[in-house]
């Protein structure tokens, strides 16, 4: 196994953090004309609560610089369609308590000297797939999200591994792991999850799918051949084994299978910053961490990410 000996990397999916935040943290406030912080409290909790228990040595809060990229549109023209505000092309469905908390959070992260990355026409996940590609293998990563597309990340010899949170949480999560991707979906390793992903399409992110190949049977078809390229490639040469309504779909699904690869899989080479991933030592803005802590209450969650990092 690749040595870990330069540090932990945590990579965080930070909209998939803050709306959890937003729709799991009650809103205490008690006139409706104070602002929001329901998501800025939470998410300040959920980075204490990681740091204390994974112990990164880097972290980075990565950034949707742009939530719907034009060249996953491009290539699928419903590409989280159902997440755009009626009438747009271009912006998200987003609470209207939610929204006025995302600049906050940014401006937390900068008071504290947690690094934030973006990149210009790319998501995320975009960038927690090229900075893991930049630094696998010389520290193990921890991704953070409660998105399972980033599974395809999962990398055991190069020690890279999901904290998902989908249904426990930060404080109970899952430790998506190769056993962990073969136990519950029936793949070897990331790539092979990539795989079966394009064949099962995913709904929530507009994305169709090979009509008729269900999870299970996308698994088999990825063990049986190794790969999606492999499968296709069978396909087109005419495997006997691919055979009655399974070859249908498949070929129905032909051109389909020729675009989805790119929606689905994450950019490993985005124009990210090459920046100190390391952990602040200090500080980086007293004042305006004091502005926000006194403008939206949020002390005790400051204090709890300090104590995480031992700037108190």
């Amino acid at each position: 196994m690749t040595s870990a000996a330069a540090g932990r990397l945590m990579l965080l999916d930070s909209a998939s953090l803050y709306f959890r935040a937003f729709f799991g943290v009650p809103d205490q406030r008690k006139d409706p004309s104070e602002p929001p912080t329901n998501a800025l409290r939470g998410f300040l909790d959920m980075i204490a609560s990681l740091l204390t228990t994974h112990q990164p040595t880097h972290f980075v809060a990565c950034w949707d610089n742009d939530w719907r990229p034009q060249f996953r549109v491009d290539a699928i023209p419903t590409y989280k369609t159902h997440r755009l505000i009626d009438g747009s092309l271009e912006e998200e469905q987003t609470p209207d308590y939610l929204a006025p908390q995302v600049p906050v959070i940014r401006d937390a992260l900068q008071a504290l000297g947690l690094v934030r990355l973006g990149a210009d026409g790319y998501e995320a996940d975009d960038v927690i797939g090229t900075l893991t590609a930049r630094h696998k293998g010389a520290m193990a990563v921890d991704v953070v999200t409660g998105d399972r597309d980033l599974f395809q990340l999962v990398d055991d010899a190069a020690q890279v591994r999901i904290i998902y949170t989908a249904r426990g949480g930060v404080r109970d999560s899952d430790l998506v792991d190769e056993a962990f991707l073969r136990t519950k979906y029936g793949v070897a390793n990331g790539p092979a999850y990539a795989d079966m992903a394009v064949l099962r399409g995913d709904a929530s992110d507009g994305l169709p799918g090979v009509a008729g190949i269900g999870e299970k049977t996308a698994a088999k078809l990825i063990e049986r051949y190794g790969s999606l390229n492999a499968l296709r490639a069978a396909l087109a040469d005419g495997d006997p084994e691919l055979k009655g309504a399974q070859r249908a779909r498949l070929e129905a699904g032909a051109a389909y299978l020729e675009v989805a690869p790119k929606v689905v899989e994450v950019a490993p080479d985005a124009p990210v910053p090459d920046v100190d991933l390391a952990l602040p030592t200090e500080v980086a803005d007293p004042v305006l961490l004091s502005r926000i802590a006194s403008e939206f209450g949020v002390t005790s969650s400051f204090n709890r990410v300090l104590s995480a990092l031992r700037l108190e």
